[in-house]
């Protein structure tokens, strides 16, 4: 089954009863309502993708002490929450594959046991990483707006007790999530921590932005030569553009999913946005590919590590 196993538990709408659901479905059952059959092994390819990115992330960071501080301490733990994704993912799909095939025996019950365990795992990464996109946010914003009192303002002390927190949160909320998965309560709290991320990023790097524009202008009014300090101010605006055009195309369709659970679940439109589950999934995925290279392979100094880790260069 090529699905992410705790949103895989959110696939189908259960607060309908299942004559209305039947019904829903009859009635949306034409033209593009038939869903998207996307293939085991691009889900496959895709998970390689990110681990190997990911694990060279980490392995970047330990390796080099110039990186060792609460920015990329940030960096380092959004990639081990993908990772821990695409690892997970990876497991269930082959555990999987293992028991249709036979080669691998288990009883029912500890089949379920193992089956949420990985629904925890995954579930507690995908929190995680949405945890750590804000507090990347943050924290840019702390080196842009209070740039003298950086250091003072986010100590290591203070970097460690974050990502504890957020580790620990996300255990927790997850382990809740899969036991109450099927209570709309829980579903909102879901979709108000997204919305919550997303405003958050959204404040803030429009903030962030109009400080670069400010910038330009006032280089350009001073007349001095722009050229240099207007490529490094346009280049921070474009990447703060990008990484939450990326974040809002890769988590929002996952999440309107969820809000139509709740709202509408009976609905012909609503179900023939459920029969697109799994480009869903492929778009977080996609995330978890594309983070590393706008989060960590902009740094002409983890790129420089990045590349003495590939070629071994110790």
């Amino acid at each position: 089954m090529s699905t992410l196993a705790p949103l895989r538990l959110l696939r189908e709408p259960w607060n309908a009863s299942e004559g209305n659901q039947s019904n829903a479905t009859v009635g949306a059952s034409g033209g593009w309502c038939q869903g998207l059959d996307i293939p085991n092994e691009l889900f496959l390819a895709l998970g390689l993708v990110s681990l190997v990115e990911n694990l060279l992330v980490v392995a970047a960071i330990l390796k080099n002490r110039n990186l060792h501080s609460p920015t990329y301490y940030f960096i380092c733990c959004l990639a081990v929450s993908d990772m821990l994704v695409s690892i997970s993912n990876l497991a269930e799909m082959l555990f999987m594959l293992l028991l249709e095939h036979g080669v691998l025996v288990m009883r029912p019950s500890i089949v379920r046991h193992m089956d949420r365990v990985i629904d925890t795992l995954i579930c507690s990464s995908v929190v995680s990483s949405l945890s750590f996109l804000g507090v990347i946010a943050v924290d840019r914003y702390i080196t842009i707006f209070y740039a003298l009192r950086y250091h003072s303002i986010m100590t290591l002390q203070r970097a460690v007790v974050t990502m504890a927190s957020i580790w620990l949160a996300s255990t927790v909320s997850s382990t809740v999530l899969i036991t109450y998965y099927r209570s709309n309560t829980i579903l909102l709290c879901l979709i108000g921590f997204f919305l919550f991320m997303l405003v958050l990023m959204l404040v803030l790097y429009i903030h962030m932005f109009a400080l670069a524009r400010h910038h330009l202008h006032s280089i350009s009014s001073q007349q001095k030569p722009p050229t240099t300090h207007r490529g490094g101010s346009l280049k921070g605006a474009v990447t703060l553009t990008i990484l939450l055009g990326v974040f809002f195309i890769c988590w929002g369709p996952f999440f309107f999913h969820l809000i139509l659970i709740v709202t509408c679940p009976t609905n012909p439109f609503c179900t023939c946005f459920f029969s697109y589950f799994n480009l869903f999934l492929i778009l977080i995925i996609c995330n978890s590919v594309i983070a590393p290279l706008i989060y960590a392979f902009r740094s002409q100094e983890l790129r420089r590590t990045l590349r003495e880790v590939v070629t071994c260069s110790w």
